[in-house]
């Protein structure tokens, strides 16, 4: 059995790195489902119509299943971490009930008149049911992102004691909410999901491209395919630089808010200068892997890089070692992350400007080492995201605060490690589940395509009445 502590963490770990994929996809989907909805409606194309419907039935399926998932998620401070909750309730609890009646209520609402609703509401307002579910979905994000990222950087609150116990007590809203971190994870995070969507479907896109430019293998909607390749490279050549550029201010408002974790991040054991930047690392030993210390690795480095990084642009500036504040996250995981979410970004760079590039010259459905590229590449953003958190919130141990509360002392005092133990084999088995589910239904959609020519002159063939509805505003 494991001890309650460790198997309360990883039960939140493996339910969180679950979850997180459903609200990547629906988040990062959100803006594309805008703009194919106003293109659609200014320029009647019907290949914008193909795109809305497509990626519509994906987005639905992204909001169920992770609507499913994230419940659960708030139930687990209750079982598993119901001293956490007692100590900083009264303002934890605050924007995930939030959350839920402004962001969910919203999106939910109007998803009903976005999916269903096309033949039956004017143009006007189904554009605005496509705003209002793609607005309701980022808003979700704010209270959730408000909620942990005061967990990273706690302001405007008080201790005070009560029934024996001190508590949190929020005495300035502002400060709390518009915490410093705030603004740096919202950023990213969404910036982080439109990548990720964008890889999701150019390499979706580059795989029917292939087949049917490389291949010769005849693709039905091949158009489709190629449109959604472009307009994804175009979301990745933007946002790539930008979570790039982004990430650099975040990592230095880590290292104001945060050294521990920054330290853990470049593995500096010792206060030291001059600490070069790993952009690529490898281990000499299997100690060097589960015990990774900065300068000791093989590596190619930025001589001075994470100094620089640190303070803006000083390479010989200080950061203060790990062994400055007695207790150390778990470094290794933590600098690993790091170095995988950082290679990633820059790959992701790569893929877009070799794929614009490559559309500017007029070989971008020729170019099969792209398409390969792009295919393997499918899935890597929502690996970054996964990365990223891991490096978040990892990288704050022992605090479940920080500064405030430690781990150990949020866990519930009555759970056992038996109890602790059978819940995480239970979570793990449902969530796996829930998983493979939602990549059959995926794969499924994408097998099926998206509608043909036919079925959408069909559509306004057979309900007469519903061009009449569609063009009354």
């Amino acid at each position: 059995m494991f001890d309650p502590v460790i198997a309360s963490r990883l039960q939140f770990a493996l339910t969180t790195i679950v979850h997180i994929i459903f609200p990547v996809m629906s988040m990062g989907l959100a803006p594309f489902l805008v703009y194919f909805t106003w293109k659609e409606i200014r320029s009647e194309k019907p290949i914008y119509e193909q795109l809305r419907r497509f990626w519509t039935k994906i987005f639905a399926i992204s909001f169920v299943v992770g609507t499913v998932t994230g419940i659960v998620l708030e139930f687990e401070f209750g079982t598993n971490f119901a001293a956490f909750s007692t100590v900083a309730g009264e303002l934890f609890g605050g924007p995930l009930a939030l959350e839920g009646m402004m962001a969910f209520m919203l999106e939910a609402t109007f998803l009903g008149v976005f999916v269903f609703g096309r033949d039956r509401v004017g143009d006007k307002l189904y554009f605005v049911s496509a705003v209002a579910v793609g607005l309701g979905t980022w808003l979700s994000a704010v209270w959730i992102l408000i909620a942990n990222s005061w967990m990273q950087t706690p302001r405007g609150f008080e201790m005070i004691e009560k029934g024996g116990r001190e508590i949190v007590t929020l005495t300035d809203p502002m400060a709390a909410y518009l915490n410093p971190r705030f603004p740096y994870m919202f950023v990213h995070m969404q910036n982080a999901a439109v990548l990720s969507v964008a890889l999701f479907m150019a390499g979706l896109g580059a795989y029917f491209v292939f087949r049917h430019h490389v291949w010769e293998y005849p693709i039905e909607n091949v158009d489709f395919w190629e449109a959604t390749l472009k307009i994804a490279l175009v979301a990745l050549v933007i946002t790539a630089p930008l979570q790039a550029i982004h990430g650099d201010m975040y990592a230095r408002h880590v290292y104001e808010t945060q050294p521990q974790k920054f330290a853990a991040m470049e593995a500096v054991w010792e206060t030291d200068s001059y600490v070069p930047e790993y952009i690529v690392a490898f281990p000499t030993s299997l100690e060097d892997l589960t015990d990774p210390k900065a300068k000791e690795i093989f590596g190619i480095g930025i001589p001075g890089g994470a100094s620089w990084l640190a303070s803006g642009g000083d390479p010989q500036a200080t950061i203060v070692g790990l062994n400055e504040y007695g207790e150390a996250p778990p470094v290794a995981i933590v600098f690993w992350s790091f170095r995988l979410m950082v290679a990633l970004g820059f790959w992701f760079i790569l893929l877009g400007f070799w794929g614009v590039y490559r559309w500017w010259r007029g070989e971008l459905l020729e170019d099969d080492l792209l398409h390969k590229s792009l295919m393997l590449s499918t899935l890597l953003g929502i690996v970054a995201v996964e990365l990223g958190w891991i490096v978040t919130e990892v990288g704050r141990q022992p605090w479940v605060i920080q500064g405030v509360l430690k781990t150990t002392d949020g866990v519930s005092q009555g759970l056992t490690g038996a109890e602790a133990t059978t819940t995480l084999l239970g979570f793990a088995v449902v969530y796996l589940g829930l998983l493979a589910l939602y990549t059959y239904v995926v794969v499924r959609i994408i097998r099926s395509g998206p509608p043909s020519g036919e079925e959408l002159r069909v559509v306004e063939r057979e309900d007469p009445s519903a061009e009449g509805v569609a063009g009354d505003d």
